[in-house]
């Protein structure tokens, strides 16, 4: 069953190709052929002002997809340089295959988790088929912003809103992927798309904030106690230092009287003399 429906599909698509296959010239029919011979008798008899319907300029950056009698011509799309077209006989429409981008306005959508955002993107594409562009789709720039604007709400409804927040790269990555699969068939190839903000409700704004600053202070409490916990044994370590050496505890002794003369005192008072206290010292 697949494989007779993977047949049909591409029968389909054969189909469809077989119909936007260019025309042969010779196709236009009897009155194409008297049309053509009465719009060539009109082009020589006003030569040379007829040199200004017929001969157009394509830039560089461009492509014209020609039409004659509603049939487009065979070959590629003209450009760029010059190309002649028969008034009266052939129409054209001119391509832009430069990279075009657009901002997607913000869409409101509901997270996998039920929580309301508004997200917004940005779309970098460019046409690499501009007789598909033409041809196979009414306005390929218009079709292009719609289909972005409903494929942002569906990739970011099967998201929970922590991975919208840490996982953006990811998530342009997927909607270029399935933008360039579907717009394929327009000739047009989506190169880029970016995320460009996640507005957050006010309420959730303040909660995210406060749950922030929780945990900030929680690691800080948990910084401060393990310092502590370290202060604690390094003077326990000195204590039993100084405890062991009477000479250490007789420098710190001094130590301390020099910070405090370095400070702007008019009156130091000394405290009682270490010698006395060396008697109620333990002994060894």
């Amino acid at each position: 069953m697949a494989q007779a429906a993977s047949t049909i599909q591409r029968h389909q698509q054969s189909s469809k190709c077989e119909d936007l296959r260019p025309s042969e010239d010779g196709e236009i029919g009897f009155c194409g052929y008297i049309l053509f011979a009465l719009s060539m008798f009109l082009i020589v008899i006003t030569f040379p002002f007829s040199l200004c319907l017929c001969i157009k300029v394509v830039q560089e950056y461009e492509r014209v997809v020609i039409f004659r009698l509603g049939r487009i011509m065979s070959g590629n799309a003209k450009g760029p340089g010059m190309f002649f077209i028969i008034p009266c006989m052939d129409s054209f429409a001119k391509v832009d295959l430069r990279t075009i981008s657009f901002n997607v306005p913000p869409q409101e959508v509901l997270t996998r988790d039920s929580v309301t955002v508004a997200v917004d993107a940005v779309v970098y594409y460019r046409v690499n088929n501009a007789t598909m562009s033409i041809v196979n789709v009414e306005n390929y720039s218009t079709s292009t912003r719609l289909l972005a604007a409903t494929t942002l709400r569906n990739v970011l409804g099967t998201k929970n809103l922590s991975e919208i927040l840490s996982d953006r790269e990811n998530i342009s990555h997927f909607m270029q992927t399935s933008l360039d699969d579907a717009t394929e068939h327009w000739g047009v190839k989506v190169e880029r798309v970016e995320m460009k903000d996640v507005r957050l409700p006010v309420q959730l704004q303040r909660a995210m904030a406060a749950e922030a600053e929780a945990s900030r202070e929680a690691r800080a409490k948990v910084i401060a106690a393990e310092g502590e916990q370290k202060a604690s044994k390094s003077l326990k370590e000195a204590a039993d230092i100084m405890i062991e050496s009477p000479a250490a505890l007789q420098l710190r002794y001094l130590q301390t009287l020099n910070t405090i003369a370095a400070e702007k005192n008019s009156t130091i008072l000394f405290p009682l003399p270490i010698d006395i206290l060396s008697a109620f010292m333990p002994k060894k």
